[in-house]
């Protein structure tokens, strides 16, 4: 576990992906949310579900959270990733805004 608590709302969410739900996943996002996955660029909730269907949720991920630091509105997580589409050491960095997720970049750890 990262030496440092991770806040929130990045807390929520990786609990949220943990258990696979796919609702509280969308939810940490605000409406016109991206996901920038290794440059492939999801914006908005229903290209970031489709995203998901396949690749996160959907893919039954999990995030072991190793590492986390936050500058400004930026969380970052290093963690250990594991699914049925990608496995291997992750960084994600969520950009905050209002309590809520506006940006996640998916990179290598």
């Amino acid at each position: 576990m990262p030496s440092q608590q991770i806040p929130e709302p990045v807390a929520s969410f990786i609990d949220a992906v943990n258990r696979h739900d796919a609702g509280a996943f969308l939810d940490a996002f605000v409406p016109d949310g991206e996901v920038d996955d290794w440059g492939r660029v999801f914006s908005g909730r229903a290209a970031i579900k489709t995203w998901s269907d396949k690749e996160f949720i959907g893919a039954t991920g999990t995030l072991t959270p190793t590492e986390v630091t936050q500058r400004g509105t930026t969380v970052t997580v290093v963690g250990d990733w594991s699914s049925t589409f990608a496995n291997g050491l992750s960084r994600f960095d969520f950009t905050v805004t209002d309590g809520k997720i506006s940006r996640m970049t998916i990179r290598e750890g």
